[in-house]
């Protein structure tokens, strides 16, 4: 991960068909908004996570736009019904170009 960028995804390994679960996620990101200026009085670049997205099996589940107001570390909490077993996709998008991601896997169980 760039710049230690790094996600990271509570999401329950197992669930009933049809359950309701909690999802957690957090990114370290520093989060420049663009409006600061560095000691020699430069404008710090705008450099922050501007887009967030969940999709369970191909489907989307969340899909977050971010805005340079966003504090620092974004997290997030949400609700996400598991019809069957599969894969929780999680994305984060940067402005620099990067894209991270993780996948957990949810067994029906």
């Amino acid at each position: 991960m760039a710049d230690g960028v790094k996600p990271r995804v509570k999401a329950p390994k197992s669930a009933s068909a049809g359950e309701v679960v909690t999802i957690k996620t957090l990114i370290s990101h520093k989060m420049e908004s663009g409006q600061r200026k560095n000691k020699d009085g430069s404008v710090i670049p705008r450099s922050i996570i501007n887009r967030f997205t969940c999709e369970f099996n191909g489907t989307s589940v969340i899909d977050v736009k971010m805005e340079p107001a966003i504090s620092t570390n974004p997290y997030f909490e949400f609700e996400a019904t598991i019809p069957e077993a599969g894969d929780l996709k999680f994305t984060w998008y940067d402005d620099d170009g990067s894209v991270y991601e993780d996948v957990k896997s949810v067994a029906i169980g």
